[in-house]
């Protein structure tokens, strides 16, 4: 079969396309004919060596991925052949706390990943597809979907008439835009691109702010919600973003840390935290039982994740280059048939 792998820490140049013998599942495994993927920035900062120390080479990279189940291995009860399946982001956690052993278990990072004609996972690592969604649109779902849900939904309890920030227009932050809506949440987005802005608009964002236009965005968002602030921020920004953040959400509120999009390692001052009570809860995706309350309410409301680009599979450098420069909205997906 076909895969790629990352063969070194050089960045986008060390993918490379490779032959490899095709997966068999044993007990408890199943064999997923692989239809699409999707990339997340975590997948970039993998390629380029920027994730963490330790990282084992050859990898199949990409914790994104949805297929159709093809075989199973014996005692498989959780899917049959002919599902339409997803893997989980990590394949160990099911429910509860994220533990530091599941944490070795993140699909194209931790474990090999997606970017394959066949893939084998545990029946374990696995949920169904909405039935309305398409194999392009179910790819999209382990990490951005689950990420957005379990920090406004899980933890966060979004209710109606609750504010949202959110920051930019990647995959988490338009999941977050369409999970806030359909809870009654009003929604302050940015970018520093106009017509981006008024896609956002298009739907269903109430408020838009464009960053480079009004730097100090943060008094922005304070006026628009009448000098209260927000009560909820999805922070994909990291470092650079953090203190404009704590700055806009409102006394008692939440700030979901989800991202490093501008970068790590400056100086945060804490005293804000304190003075303004805020919660500031880190979110590293989500799990299989997060995963599965989520495909219901998407399934409930017909929810179609926002496309940006198809590309091939021939084509997965230029996946990771388009998703470099930031022009996308949404998500990007290589189809692989």
């Amino acid at each position: 079969m076909k895969a790629y792998e990352i063969q070194s820490n050089a960045g986008i140049d060390a993918l490379t396309l490779v032959d490899r013998p095709e997966p068999q599942p044993a007990a408890g495994q199943v064999l997923i004919k692989v239809k699409a993927t999707s990339l997340n920035y975590r997948d970039l900062l993998v390629a380029e060596g920027a994730y963490g120390a330790g990282q084992k080479y050859p990898l199949i990279p990409m914790s994104d991925g949805a297929g159709e189940v093809v075989a199973v291995g014996g005692g498989v009860t959780r899917v049959k052949v002919g599902n339409r399946v997803a893997g989980i982001f990590f394949q160990d956690w099911i429910y509860g706390s994220l533990a530091k052993e599941t944490m070795k278990s993140d699909l194209g990072g931790g474990i090999d990943g997606m970017l394959a004609e066949y893939v084998v996972l545990n029946q374990d690592g696995l949920v169904k597809l909405p039935d309305h969604l398409s194999y392009t649109e179910g790819a999209t779902l382990p990490c951005a979907a689950v990420t957005a849900w379990h920090a406004l939904v899980t933890k966060g309890n979004i209710s109606a008439g609750d504010s949202v920030l959110l920051l930019g227009t990647g995959g988490v932050s338009m999941f977050a835009l369409q999970f806030a809506k359909i809870n009654g949440a009003k929604v302050i987005i940015t970018s520093s691109s106009d017509e981006k802005l008024a896609r956002a608009r298009e739907l269903g964002a109430d408020e838009t702010i464009n960053y480079k236009t009004t730097p100090d965005w943060e008094k922005q968002v304070y006026q628009l919600t009448n000098r209260i602030g927000v009560d909820h921020v999805v922070e994909v920004g990291g470092a650079g973003t953090l203190p404009k953040s704590l700055q806009a959400a409102r006394i008692g509120g939440r700030i979901s840390l989800i991202g490093v999009l501008s970068g790590r390692g400056n100086e945060i001052d804490p005293m804000p935290i304190l003075f303004k009570s805020l919660a500031v809860q880190g979110i590293y995706v989500g799990s299989r039982e997060m995963f599965e309350a989520m495909n219901k309410v998407i399934a409930q409301h017909q929810l179609q994740p926002i496309l940006d680009q198809i590309f091939p599979f021939t084509e997965a450098k230029e996946v990771y280059s388009y998703l470099k420069s930031a022009a996308h909205f949404g998500k990007i997906v290589i189809q692989m048939e």
